[in-house]
């Protein structure tokens, strides 16, 4: 029988928890994460997105334009909100700026394609992050598929995903096994045949996707 696939996700299992990463940015900018949140939901309402970051992981607006609607939105919130230490135009470059990997999913990736296992990323993301976000994964090195929602024009959880996710790899969704942060991503995976990872912490997954896989433990 063939080993499965395995596919991270970016934001929350490769990456830090996305809380930690709004944690920074309010660092950097004094932004708030709820003032942040609000404003992104904001932007989205306003094309008539129910998801908040769906304008920007499916190119709907590019960075500039989709920075250009944020800071309005929080303006509009807050007329006297200090927003000189933010770079809208280049949102990415500043969200992502000292961002590293998250080092035991890392070792986890490198662990599987050691013990050859496939590896993929499936991840909602944005265009204009790619070089960023491609930067802090970097520790990975190679793997077999890329499939990024912003290029595929459709995003988790959408079913669709992860059929485009098998054509790309040339598997069956009984081969893929996926890892995400999100509970309502994993569902959808696994209404679609696959096998799914609800990241949660890393002790929880490792041992989690060693239950799925038969990938041996990590020492």
């Amino acid at each position: 029988m063939s080993l499965p696939m395995i596919w991270f996700d970016f934001g929350g299992v490769l990456s830090p928890p996305l809380d930690d990463l709004f944690d920074h940015y309010h660092a950097r900018t004094g932004i708030t994460p709820r003032r942040l949140k609000t404003a992104i939901g904001t932007v989205a309402a306003g094309l008539g997105v129910d998801d908040p970051l769906a304008p920007i992981e499916l190119a709907m607006l590019s960075e500039p334009e989709w920075g250009r609607a944020l800071a309005a939105a929080l303006e509009t919130a807050d007329p006297g909100i200090d927003l000189s230490r933010a770079r809208f135009d280049r949102f990415g470059e500043q969200w992502f700026e000292g961002v590293r990997a998250n080092s035991v999913m890392v070792a986890t990736a490198l662990h599987a394609k050691d013990h050859g296992y496939r590896i993929g990323i499936l991840s909602n993301n944005v265009v204009e992050w790619e070089p960023y976000w491609r930067a802090v994964v970097e520790p990975v090195g190679e793997v077999d598929c890329i499939v990024d929602s912003c290029r595929v024009g459709v995003r988790k959880p959408d079913p669709e995903i992860f059929r485009r996710a098998e054509k790309e790899a040339g598997l069956l969704a009984a081969d893929c096994v996926l890892i995400d942060d999100l509970a309502v991503n994993c569902e959808s995976a696994r209404r679609t045949g696959w096998r799914a990872v609800h990241f949660r912490n890393n002790a929880q997954a490792t041992r989690d996707l060693a239950g799925l896989t038969g990938l041996p433990a990590l020492v």
